[in-house]
């Protein structure tokens, strides 16, 4: 069997493929982009209907090309995004290969290139680029026995509320995608009970500015590293109906029912932690200091934007945070499926390389693993608070790529 020699295999045809194809391009890297399926298959099968951008698209794009069905101040519908990596793509070029399954990667014995068996043949490749992204392998948690007479699934798999059987529906998860769900099946007359756990709550337009712009003039989006602990504490913010402030109050005023974190699971029903009330806590303080240092922000620049004082005024704390249910009888209740928005874990194991943490993660700085020739974009945190974001993973590439120019500089040299 013939095998293909090339210098930079990127896998994965997604926004951080896509980006690393560009910036290859513009270094003159020849480079081959493989993807399983599709053209950003993720944002088309494996996300909800009602799914928007978190961010408007103004800022959640590329530098080279602007959204054009959505207004700039808007959020774009998950289709319109993998629309407009396709456009992306065509646009510079990138030299993309789909339905092409990549199964194994190995390093040569006693070669610097790499192995890439895949389900089209085999690769040799100087330099690998793990595009994957942080959203590879769904986890549910083993709470709720699977022999219990209901439907449970992950918010991947999740479509629309016509998905589910009759009866109430449980989402457990407060992060952008378990809120927009609960509010999706919320607006189609289901009877929802939300998981509310630790969160980042920021306004969604403060002052006459989205959160982004904030986050971004003052300094959040570059911030190198996350906080002791916080590494993977979800961020409720919303782009759905136009775009709104997640306030969990005003959620409980539509008819969700909120509940603490889930903990475990006896004859029949689910328990929940006593800690409803005080993540509802700490995500206001979130928030408010969000605005403390916006407000500081206007003054200390002189910023003609109005003052918004009702933006600290909350609603009343309804029954079911003054007086938190601690378990559900799920039967009782009329519960028939659970949505577990519960995030993802990466999965590297077809990477047959000494180049992860006992947890699977990638030893990396910067994206620059520490195996010679492999590089990966779209980890959270890569470099920097936006990195798994459309926008953060353009600049995460730039930097790759120069990696890359520079290991192949070093290549070519002969002494003199």
């Amino acid at each position: 069997m013939s095998v293909e020699e090339i210098d930079t295999l990127v896998i994965g045809a997604g926004q951080a493929g896509i980006a690393a194809s560009e910036h290859l391009g513009q270094a003159g890297i020849p480079h081959l982009v493989l993807e399983r399926a599709r053209i950003a298959e993720r944002w088309r099968s494996e996300r909800w209907d009602t799914l928007v951008t978190n961010g408007p698209v103004w800022h959640d794009r590329f530098p080279g090309l602007e959204f054009t069905k959505t207004h700039p101040e808007g959020f774009a519908p998950k289709e319109e995004v993998a629309d407009y990596l396709v456009d992306y793509a065509k646009m510079i070029s990138a030299p993309i290969r789909t339905g092409v399954e990549v199964q194994q990667i190995s390093r040569r014995a006693g070669r610097s290139d790499f192995l890439v068996q895949t389900s089209a043949g085999n690769f040799h490749a100087h330099n690998i680029i793990a595009a994957t992204g942080p959203f590879q392998k769904p986890v549910i948690p083993a709470l709720v026995p699977e022999s219990q007479s209901l439907m449970q699934l992950h918010s991947a798999s999740y479509r629309n509320p016509q998905q589910l059987p009759p009866g109430g529906v449980l989402v457990v998860g407060s992060g952008s995608s378990g809120t927009q769900i609960a509010e999706d099946l919320t607006a189609a007359g289901r009877k929802v009970y939300l998981s509310v756990g630790p969160h980042g709550r920021p306004p969604r337009r403060y002052r006459g500015r989205d959160f982004v712009w904030w986050l971004g003039v003052l300094g959040k989006w570059d911030i190198a590293a996350p906080h002791p602990g916080t590494e993977h504490v979800t961020i409720a913010v919303s782009g759905y109906k136009g775009g709104h402030t997640i306030e969990f109050r005003e959620l409980a005023g539509t008819g969700i029912t909120l509940l603490g974190r889930a903990e475990r699971f006896e004859d029949g029903r689910l328990h929940f932690g006593s800690d409803l009330s005080e993540n509802i806590k700490k995500g206001d303080e979130n928030y408010l200091a969000l605005l403390d240092e916006a407000d500081e922000y206007v003054r200390k620049f002189g910023l003609d934007l109005p003052p918004e004082p009702e933006a600290r005024v909350f609603a009343p704390d309804p029954a079911c945070l003054s007086d938190p249910i601690v378990s559900l009888d799920l039967a009782r209740e009329g519960i028939s499926a659970i949505i577990w928005a519960t995030g993802y874990v990466q999965d590297y194991s077809w990477i047959k390389l000494d180049a992860f943490d006992d947890r699977g993660r990638p030893k990396h700085q910067r994206g620059v693993s520490i195996e010679s020739g492999l590089y990966f974009l779209g980890l959270p945190w890569q470099s920097r608070r936006g990195s798994s974001f459309l926008w953060g993973v353009w600049h995460d590439a730039r930097h790759v790529s120069d990696i890359i120019k520079i290991q192949r500089a070093y290549r070519a040299y002969r002494p003199f």
